[in-house]
């Protein structure tokens, strides 16, 4: 079947999928893993603030955003290998919630700590640009 009757598929099935028409699947499979990416930083934020799920507000806000995120990885692993799709997954979430720990949280990162999320973001580079089971 030609891929653009296999991404015609695809794309009536999520929800913006008229609008998308013409638009890469690829593209569509990496925007909908930085959604996901987005939303589990988000909720994981509000894991935080939910202090042990105590606070009622936070908890249903990391709940919506884990719920949100994992909808968005199912729609990525349509187009991208689930081993690749979980590195950038894995490797870019450690590396936000790092960041938002020390912004917002005042949680301090020691060097050891900093060289280690460098060599993360090194390894999802690498993948990316240089591993030919990624879907471009």
């Amino acid at each position: 079947m030609p891929e653009s009757r296999v991404a015609s598929r695809a794309f009536d099935k999520i929800p913006a999928g008229r609008y998308l028409r013409g638009v890469s699947t690829a593209y569509v499979a990496y925007g909908a893993l930085g959604l996901a990416i987005a939303l589990e930083v988000v909720g994981t934020t509000f894991l935080q603030k939910s202090e042990q799920f105590t606070k009622p507000i936070p908890t249903a806000i990391m709940a919506a955003c884990y719920l949100g995120a994992f909808y968005f990885l199912s729609h990525a692993l349509k187009s991208i290998p689930i081993g690749i799709a979980y590195a950038i997954w894995s490797g870019l979430g450690i590396v936000l919630i790092s960041t938002v720990g020390y912004v917002v949280f005042r949680q301090r990162l020691d060097l050891a700590a900093v060289i280690g999320l460098g060599f993360i973001v090194a390894g999802v580079v690498i993948v990316n640009i240089f591993s030919s089971s990624v879907t471009h």
